[in-house]
């Protein structure tokens, strides 16, 4: 059966899309939620006519999703502590969730489900894809690190300043 999306589905295709589903996937699901109507000639025609009509807006949102891929290509790297057990492999895991919360941080609203990924579940670096367009993708690289690893520097940091307010204070005191 062939029918025309009507939202974006992961995995089955982009708005506006001729796609062939099975028959019960398109009977039972796609067409009562309002997800898809069938491909008959004259909806093909009304489709045709509405992409012609529609053919700046969709430049306009491919061009807003080039630049958004330009400005996550320029994105400071991610890194994410998680708790790890003594074989390097993590207490849970980082899922498109977690990704799309350390967009958010860095500025950007991404909806976790355009974020493609495996769970990762150790210790070490990591590929998302964001896609942004049918015809925009971008790898975001991320790094799970031990919960520990990003503090240790830190507290060495903090170690000398204490030493340089003690030898400020001891010629005070002479």
């Amino acid at each position: 059966m062939q029918v025309i999306l009507k939202e974006n589905i992961i995995g089955l295709g982009y708005k506006d899309e001729v796609v062939t589903v099975k028959d019960g996937y398109g009977r039972n699901y796609l067409i009562p939620t309002g997800k898809a109507v069938i491909a008959s000639k004259s909806a093909l025609k009304v489709l045709e006519e509405e992409l012609k009509q529609r053919a700046k807006k969709i430049a306009k949102i491919k061009a807003d999703a080039e630049a958004q891929a330009a400005q996550l290509n320029n994105i400071k790297p991610i890194s994410i502590e998680m708790k790890v057990s003594a074989n390097g492999s993590t207490y849970g895991s980082v899922n498109a969730t977690t990704i799309a919360e350390e967009l958010g941080k860095q500025g950007f609203e991404i909806d976790r489900k355009i974020i493609v990924m495996k769970d990762a579940k150790t210790v070490g670096a990591h590929t998302a894809v964001v896609k942004l367009h049918k015809d925009v993708e971008v790898e975001v690289n991320f790094t799970v690190v031990a919960e520990g690893a990003q503090a240790a520097p830190a507290v060495e940091d903090v170690a000398p300043a204490a030493e340089t307010v003690e030898a400020t204070e001891a010629p005070a005191e002479a």
